[in-house]
């Protein structure tokens, strides 16, 4: 009698990595608060930067409305008037989609985990920026793909690499951030676009453009879906980092005939969206509160990275780039210093980072580190840092 198969695991579906690069660790660490100093490794904002007040006071509009589905699921698309909203808001930034190209979802990882479930199966390849951001490769580990790793430029993917590995490996799908990228706070520029398009094309790729810090922009930069027109680029997006994490809300913006396929997927792995959180979403788009909370935000993250860029440089931790929107600073360590012990060291004292292994998938950035400045705002992390580091010194002399 033939043995069943063991359960699946994502911990061992993969190669062998330190804890301290495991995306699943990270996350866990970033997310269990009960023992956490500071979390300057972790992806989303201080509660504190979040428009609370605001929240509670469209949660109470939405509790005296006989309209508010209280109960109810969505439907399998999502609600009309918030999609309206998001194909007038993707129309700013060039990308023009009718409000039934677009589907509502849980979050902006549903998004992708729908949209994997839809164009990919067991075996197949994708290509990724390397650096990416760390839970597309866990994600790929539960869909059973192969990510291969292009080297993401200030501009974009390093675009002889990337035609060099449409040549060789004939990945089904691309996906990236076109800005800010996570975790190098990068954008995309038009040449590296109208490339990357050209390439598509040439060679059968459809790429998943992940939008999900379109809002900490102050002026979008190039967006693929924005060329292309929703062809062979699918946008997906949420409002978890601008506005809430609670608030579960992303959606899916591709082509018409893709819309009914993931709209089957949706119902079939979660039955339906739940309609309060589009519906609370609607009230704080149209009265003007979102608008507002982003705006004191963008300026909050500006200050909050021009001040802390020569703290960390006065410790021989210096930016990879200097990006002009986001949370994020990808930085170099100082010479000789390892991501890894680095990390391992600050977990002991109650500190999650986030090493830059844990974003590259061929493992070539152990001496860099992902920070979220918002996180490290009027915290002692720079002294906390100035310490492990030297701690780290001392002990290789």
């Amino acid at each position: 009698m033939a043995a069943h198969l063991p359960p699946f695991s994502l911990s061992d579906s993969g190669p062998a990595v330190a804890r301290e690069i495991d995306p699943l660790r990270i996350t866990r660490q970033a997310l269990d608060g009960w023992r956490i100093r500071a979390n300057p490794g972790c992806g989303w904002l201080p509660s504190s930067w979040m428009p609370e007040e605001e929240i509670r006071r469209a949660l109470r509009s939405l509790a005296r409305s006989p309209e508010a589905g209280l109960t109810e699921y969505g439907t399998p698309l999502g609600l009309p008037e918030l999609r309206n909203l998001l194909a007038v808001r993707m129309a700013d930034s060039g990308v023009e989609a009718h409000p039934d190209q677009i589907m509502l979802t849980e979050s902006g990882t549903q998004a992708l985990d729908l949209v994997c479930r839809l164009l990919l199966e067991p075996g197949s390849k994708v290509l990724i920026d390397d650096p990416c951001y760390f839970n597309f490769l866990a994600l790929f580990r539960a869909h059973r793909v192969e990510a291969i790793g292009v080297p993401r430029t200030p501009s974009g993917p390093d675009l002889d690499a990337f035609e060099a590995a449409l040549k060789e490996h004939r990945p089904r799908l691309y996906i990236t951030n076109s800005g800010p990228h996570n975790p190098t706070g990068t954008v995309i520029s038009p040449v590296s676009c109208h490339r990357i398009l050209r390439l598509a094309e040439a060679h059968d790729l459809l790429i998943v453009e992940d939008d999900i810090f379109a809002d900490f922009e102050d002026h979008p930069a190039p967006r693929l879906a924005a060329f292309d027109g929703l062809e062979r680029v699918v946008q997906i997006g949420s409002f978890s980092k601008t506005l809430s994490a609670s608030i579960r809300c992303g959606y899916i913006a591709a082509r018409p005939a893709w819309i009914d396929p993931l709209v089957d997927l949706k119902l079939a792995t979660s039955f339906g969206g739940g309609a309060l959180s589009a519906q609370l979403l609607v009230h704080l788009l149209k009265e003007g509160s979102y608008r507002r909370h982003v705006q004191g935000m963008r300026t909050r993250l500006a200050g909050a990275r021009s001040a802390l860029t020569p703290q960390l440089a006065e410790i021989g931790i210096t930016p990879w780039h200097e990006p002009e929107a986001g949370a994020f600073l990808w930085c170099r360590l100082p010479d000789g210093v390892d991501g890894t012990a680095l990390t391992r060291a600050a977990w002991e004292d109650g500190i999650v980072l986030a090493p830059g292994n844990a974003f590259s998938v061929s493992r070539s950035a152990g001496a860099c580190m992902r920070f979220n400045v918002a996180q490290m705002v009027g915290t002692s992390v720079i002294d906390d840092l100035r310490r492990l580091t030297g701690a780290q010194n001392a002990t290789r002399a």
